[in-house]
């Protein structure tokens, strides 16, 4: 069982930047997809980006040019950048993990996921 534990969530003003962690148990970390996901409360978990085991990564359009996801397999970590920060950015972040290679529709698609994080909160003020 891989367990999940985000960090890096904070208050920063809009334009700013944040780097959250994930941090991943398990052996299987290399060949785990790993997301990004984020939820503001009475809306569903929606796709913010994904890195595969084989170095290919998908992204949110709306978010695309200004975060970026990244991995450390020694670490078995994921990382996301995310810079030019907006209001609309505020949520709470959850990182993911998926045991295989998935195609950029379904690495988007939380559903496939079997593990998550506890979340970490992004609060972007104007």
């Amino acid at each position: 069982q891989v367990q999940l534990v985000e960090s890096g969530g904070g208050l920063v003003q809009a334009g700013g930047s944040l780097r959250l962690s994930c941090a991943a148990s398990g052996r299987t970390f290399p060949k785990n997809t790993m997301g990004w996901f984020r939820q503001t409360p009475g809306r569903e978990r929606a796709f913010i980006a994904a890195a595969r085991s084989d170095g290919g990564t998908f992204y949110a359009d709306s978010v695309k040019g200004r975060f970026a996801i990244s991995r450390e397999n020694a670490r078995n970590t994921v990382f996301l950048e995310m810079n030019n920060l907006e209001p609309e950015d505020t949520a709470n972040y959850y990182c993911a993990a998926f045991n295989g290679v998935c195609s950029r529709t379904a690495c988007g698609d939380w559903r496939l996921y079997t593990n998550w994080g506890q979340g970490t909160q992004v609060t972007v003020s104007s």
